[in-house]
């Protein structure tokens, strides 16, 4: 396997080096291009000439009239994508336009979606891929490459080991609880970009950053973004999101202890696992412990950024009093090279204080781009500044324009028994390029490059030569994307969910699977919630179970989803520039999936059913 490349030894008086850049090709010769221009081609003239529906399109959950039939059927998109990534090894932009080809023609053929509704739906998921999600990678990597080219990296990687030198408790400190950080003020893939690159430049192997970044991007996940997956839950299930947010936040703690375990134990095997349980048990703890209270005690929406500021606070100063018998390197225990707990790396505290100061920026910039206040600012500036109300047009009509999707938007119905009665399913594209979490990211990446004395023309030139060496996984997440927005438009996700929900009195553990399939779909827990959440309402009060538990249980089982969704795959394969190799991160991830999420449905099913567990669960 290659080894991660070196950051280049310079000073920060240094001219900026500009990294080589090369394009991110995973195929050779014009199929590529010739592949996805006919794909993009055809669902656009599908767009201008299919048929429409003149009256709301009804979703049809049994499509064939045997329920496992359709549900077999439903799931080819799904068993497409993933069996091309994981087993035939086709490269991810084939494989996720193979998806989108195979959900088209699903949903049009099998579920009778009319041709222009499909059509319009996969070009909707196709630009919701690029923004957010595609925009924050795009802006991660492009500051990666500015802090690497001043050769700040190297200062900042050096200064690490006057925490530890041991790549254990390195990996414990950037994936979980640094990474945790990034969930909760932003989420939507910030976290594993940003971990899986600062763990390429600090040394690892791009399966190990990318995978474990994946892995350790889980227990926060429920509260990511301040708190949006369960008020997207709280919306669809008519429950408050305080009592949704307390509940999750009486199942995840218990993860919030395990994954540091898990994280290590898929790093560094049992034994050297358990070399180092103390600090592994320091970051757990100090994380589920806040998780707990503020869940319970405040609200969802701070939950992730205190628990992961006390997480790296206790990490941080267990680690300046105790460290392992054995000191890890970056492969493993050499007895004949015997390294220091903690190094001395011989920079001035200003040093390192300029070479984490991009980060910092990151983390405050981020922070504020995604709270509420924030958002209110740049979305709706009018109602901040009422002074602006009379302006024509309003100053959100630029900031977060909003885009009716022609023949989607009210044009398809939910229908029972995944909802109460007949829901129009809204598609409506608000461009709102200020608040995104990747303009935050791109806010940042300047103001560092200022700092760091980046000429704005070196600047300029890097940002777009990130643009052409990450094109093809922009693609890849837009294709994916358009999937995971098509299994839900057309009614195939429902139908794989139905099935969940004839599972009787084994639905508790099932129904957290659920939550697991809708994030694996969608890219996301805030996607699967509102999916979801009305069908286990539903399903819960049918067979007698608490309706809260079961609409905590599908985000908390969607946490562990998010290792395994593809645009997370590509979003990590990206941040290591391991294009190409999405097909074995995802052989790397998924058996931990499936364990974590079936560990999590064991646990909502002792809650439905076994005492004390039942005790756990809020009237």
């Amino acid at each position: 396997m290659e080894q991660a490349p070196t950051p280049p030894a310079t000073t920060d008086d240094s001219p900026l080096l500009t990294p080589s850049l090369t394009a991110n090709t995973p195929t050779k010769g014009p199929w590529a291009a010739i592949f996805m221009s006919v794909v993009v081609i055809g669902i656009v003239v599908m767009a201008i000439m299919g048929e429409g529906a003149s009256t709301p399109w009804n979703q049809n959950y049994d499509p064939i009239g045997a329920w496992w039939v359709s549900t077999l059927i439903a799931s080819i998109p799904v068993v497409v994508l993933l069996a091309s990534l994981a087993i035939f090894r086709i490269p991810a932009h084939y494989s996720a336009l193979l998806g989108l080809i195979a959900a088209l023609a699903v949903a049009i053929l099998v579920f009778h979606m009319p041709v222009k509704t499909a059509s319009m739906t996969a070009i909707y998921g196709a630009f919701y891929g690029m923004f957010p999600i595609g925009w924050i990678i795009l802006n991660v990597i492009f500051m990666y490459q500015l802090v690497l080219g001043t050769g700040r990296f190297k200062v900042l990687q050096e200064s690490l080991t006057s925490i530890t030198q041991d790549t254990r408790l390195q990996l414990l400190l950037v994936a979980f609880s640094f990474g945790a950080f990034f969930e909760g003020a932003a989420g939507f893939g910030t976290p594993v970009a940003v971990t899986a690159a600062l763990l390429i430049g600090l040394g690892f192997r791009p399966l190990q950053a990318s995978g474990l970044s994946l892995i350790a991007n889980t227990a926060p996940v429920a509260y990511g973004a301040l708190g949006t997956p369960i008020i997207g839950l709280a919306k669809v299930t008519g429950y408050s999101e305080i009592i949704l947010g307390a509940q999750a936040g009486r199942i995840l703690p218990f993860f919030s202890v395990l994954v540091p375990f898990w994280l290590i134990w898929a790093y560094a095997g049992f034994a050297d696992m358990v070399e180092i349980w103390p600090a592994l048990l320091v970051a757990g703890v100090a994380f589920a412990i806040p998780q707990f209270l503020v869940s319970n005690y405040h609200g969802p929406w701070l939950v992730d950024v205190v628990a992961a500021i006390c997480s790296m606070a206790a990490l941080v100063l267990f680690l300046k009093f105790w460290h392992p018998k054995k000191i890890w390197g970056l492969d493993g225990h050499d007895a004949s090279t015997a390294r220091q707990a903690r190094g001395t790396h011989g920079h001035s505290t200003p040093e390192v204080v300029k070479a984490w100061m991009p980060w910092l920026i990151l983390c405050v910039v981020v922070f504020c781009w995604g709270t509420q206040t924030g958002k209110k600012l740049f979305d709706t500036p009018e109602k901040v500044f009422t002074s602006l109300a009379s302006m024509k047009p309003a100053p959100s009509d630029i900031t977060a324009p909003k885009f009716p999707v022609t023949g989607v938007n009210n044009m398809v119905q939910r229908v029972p028994p995944v909802v109460v009665k007949p829901t129009p399913e809204a598609a409506v594209f608000t461009f709102n390029w200020v608040s995104m979490t990747g303009s935050g990211i791109l806010v940042a990446a300047l103001i560092s490059g200022f700092i760091m004395g980046v000429p704005v023309g070196k600047m300029f030139s890097l940002w777009w030569s990130t643009v052409w060496r990450v094109r093809f996984s922009l693609i890849t997440i837009s294709a994916m994307m358009a999937v995971g927005i098509m299994t839900r438009y057309s009614g195939m996700d429902a139908t794989m969910g139905l099935a969940f929900a004839r599972t009787g009195h084994l639905y508790p553990f099932f129904g957290t699977l659920l939550g697991w399939l809708g994030v694996a779909l969608t890219g996301s827990d805030t996607s699967s919630n509102v999916l979801f959440g009305s069908l286990q309402k539903i399903s819960a009060q049918q067979i007698g179970v608490s309706p809260i538990l079961m609409g905590a249980a599908n985000s908390c089982g969607g946490v562990m989803g998010k290792m395994i969704d593809a645009q997370s795959i590509v979003v990590a394969s990206t941040a290591t520039e391991w294009f190409g190799h999405e097909g074995e991160i995802l052989r790397f991830v998924f058996w931990h999936s499936i364990a974590l999420a079936s560990l999590v449905g064991i646990l909502v099913f002792c809650m439905a059913y076994v005492y004390p567990f039942t005790e756990l669960v809020l009237k």
